[in-house]
């Protein structure tokens, strides 16, 4: 069974599927998608998550939403466990002929973006709708205002922010209130920088979502800073991917990771990091090769 654990309101796997890779740049089809997301329910992954934003720049908007509501509507188990997040305030274009990402947290645009968001996903009520990045030239309380407004008029359940610093989160909790459940930020062994975060959330009761909690895959990364984790993996014969999603969940209770996956077989691996336990010395060596203390 996957591992499980509680996110406001909800009981969700603490591993999660990232849905971002199946309809982005570099997408292995429609088809693989949908046949990626069953996978991952059918292993008992409870949990999924996508965005307004996931989608081709220069294509059809929305398509990871749209994806997602095929993939559920199509799946033939108890669709009431699983918990659907999505994100508003990231948009897709072209700068200088090559596909980016913008952000627009106007009020306006959130609370039409939220709607859109409920509508493709095919509810009437979105499970977790997070602020997907600060906009720099909104104040973030005014964005944050628009997701509160969204989750008074019942278009979504509960709230959450993401790519957030600490003082966002405080600003979060004091216009959300209990509606805010997840923070929802990147972290991974290339990218420790919000290890402060991370444990805000712990001090504050707020879950902590990884994104890219295998180091992405749109980037070069320093791939030398998975040799300790693949250290560990010939140990437990897995692969390394499971050893770092599982040093990931025990930097706390709170904590929720959301790998991506191209295909089936890989998060259908990545599923199995729950089971994974790792030993206090190997948990603390690889803490101490990600400069964590």
């Amino acid at each position: 069974m996957v591992m499980h654990r509680n996110m406001g309101p909800f009981d969700t796997t603490a591993i999660g599927q990232g849905e971002m890779p199946l309809t982005i740049e570099n997408n292995l089809g429609w088809d693989t998608g949908i046949e990626t997301i069953h996978a991952a329910l059918d292993a008992g992954c409870r949990h999924i998550d996508t965005a307004w934003a996931y989608y081709c720049s220069g294509g059809e908007e929305q398509t990871g939403e749209k994806l997602v509501r095929e993939a559920m509507d199509s799946w033939k188990g108890p669709r009431e466990e699983v918990l659907v997040a999505t994100k508003v305030g990231h948009f897709r274009n072209f700068t200088d002929g090559k596909p980016t990402w913008d952000v627009d947290g106007r009020p306006e645009n959130l609370i039409r973006r939220g709607k859109e968001s409920a509508q493709a996903l095919g509810v009437d009520t979105i499970d977790l709708l997070y602020f997907h990045r600060p906009d720099p030239k909104v104040p973030y309380a005014e964005s944050v205002e628009a997701i509160k407004q969204l989750v008074d008029e019942g278009v979504a359940r509960t709230a959450g922010v993401s790519n957030a610093s600490i003082a966002q989160i405080d600003i979060a909790r004091s216009v959300l209130g209990d509606s805010l459940v997840a923070v929802q930020n990147q972290f991974s062994p290339i990218y420790t920088e919000t290890i402060d975060t991370l444990r805000h959330c712990a001090e504050t009761g707020l879950a902590f979502v990884c994104w890219s909690p295998l180091g992405g895959y749109r980037k070069p990364k320093d791939e030398t800073k998975f040799d300790p984790f693949r250290s560990v993996a010939e140990t437990h014969s897995v692969s390394y991917q499971q050893v770092v999603l599982a040093w990931e969940l025990a930097l706390g209770d709170h904590v929720f990771v959301i790998p991506g996956a191209h295909r089936p077989q890989t998060i259908c691996d990545s599923l199995k990091a729950g089971d994974l336990v790792l030993a206090p010395e190997e948990l603390a060596m690889l803490n101490a090769a990600c400069g964590i203390r």
